[in-house]
């Protein structure tokens, strides 16, 4: 079983070797462990340090493209490497890396497709009580959402199964981590959550600029997430409020009109009109929402299946009757057996990866 341990970086270059030093080279029910690095466009010589102390696995971005944009090429590398678990962490050293063994513990044994670390925001003293109330507010919202019970949905120490890569699809532009537990519990995947302390604080986070952005971007993940899953909850919901709301202005100039003083309230007529219009919009509204849902599942299930042509694996060299290099990125046949697909490639794009043996780099496929 390969493990990767994917580390994001922008400008990682001090904190990155405490990281790499206290990564396990070796665990339970893990036969290799590979380090990856992803430079998401860093000026400080991260990338130097890590080849300095080791690490052989790189994805480059030519400008900072964002955490869910390396989350996404970082997977895609693993998933390329033959990869069985991945696990992600940070690269400022937020994390206790030392922890990876139980947090990989779970999926190892087949009890979880997903592991993701409990940081306990409650304890963390370098957190103000407004941000460990949004942490909490945050997390049962995004339980809400995906129907999971989860301390801390916003912590990105976490470990995905192989098989939970292959069905989950990162959109978002911000943060992967509210939209694939919202993915993951839609899909009934398997999550299981572990209790961690985090390492002293080392700089402030360079995901958001202020809480207000981290906010308000953490809630239009969760909102475009919701909304893909389930809309027949928000729609219907907003056109029962919508019904509801027009019946009272109309029943209130029905009496009105009875008693015969009805043309002095026509407002009551406006107002009742344009929210039955509302009620009619949301309805309507769910009807293209639930074409797009079964369009997107459909869609997802196609996805599922390329993935599974291209990262399929080879046959054991024992199976096969002979060996390839590790890395060398050939064609690989379809893990049931069938007969061998070349990789699917793409257009190109400002990703490049560095090989596992040392050739030139080559840009990646458009992800």
């Amino acid at each position: 079983m390969k493990l990767f341990v994917q580390i994001p970086c922008l400008n990682e270059a001090e904190t990155l070797p405490l990281v790499l030093a206290t990564i396990p080279r070796e665990i339970p029910g893990v036969d290799e462990v590979e380090i990856l690095v992803i430079d998401d466009g860093s000026t400080d010589g991260t990338v130097e340090v890590a080849r300095r102390l080791g690490v052989r696995h790189f994805v480059h971005h030519a400008r900072t493209m964002g955490l869910a944009r390396s989350f996404r090429d970082g997977v895609d590398y693993a998933l390329r490497h033959d990869a069985d678990i991945v696990v992600n962490t940070d690269g400022d050293n937020q994390y206790p890396q030392e922890r990876i063994g139980d947090l990989v513990a779970p999926v190892v044994s087949g009890e979880a497709d997903i592991a993701i670390a409990d940081r306990q925001t409650a304890t963390i003293e370098h957190f103000s009580p407004l941000k460990k109330a949004l942490q909490k507010v945050g997390s049962e919202v995004v339980n809400f959402a995906a129907e999971t019970d989860l301390p801390d949905a916003a912590s990105g120490f976490r470990a995905y199964s192989r098989a939970s890569l292959m069905r989950l699809n990162v959109v978002t532009q911000f943060s992967y981590c509210m939209e694939t537990i919202i993915q993951a519990g839609n899909k009934r995947l398997r999550i299981a959550s572990i209790p961690v302390s985090t390492n002293p604080k080392t700089r402030e986070s360079r995901l958001f600029s202020s809480m207000g952005q981290h906010i308000r971007k953490s809630g239009q993940a969760i909102t475009r997430s919701y909304l893909m899953y389930k809309p027949h909850t928000v729609f219907v919901t907003l056109g029962i409020i919508f019904g509801l709301g027009c019946v009272i202005p109309f029943g209130r100039y029905l009496v009105l009109l009875m008693l015969g003083q009805a043309g002095q309230h026509i407002q009551s007529l406006i107002l009742g009109s344009s929210m039955l219009v509302g009620a009619l919009l949301s309805f309507a509204l769910l009807v293209i929402a639930d074409l797009l849902k079964t369009n997107r599942t459909l869609m997802e299930e196609t996805l599922e299946r390329l993935k599974e042509v291209q990262y399929g694996r080879e046959p054991r060299p024992e199976a096969a009757g002979s060996a390839r290099p590790a890395g060398d990125g050939s064609a690989r046949p379809h893990p049931s057996g069938a007969a061998a697909r070349p990789t699917l490639r793409s257009g190109r794009s400002e990703v490049l990866r560095d090989q596992a043996d040392d050739r030139p780099e080559e840009p990646a496929g458009l992800s």
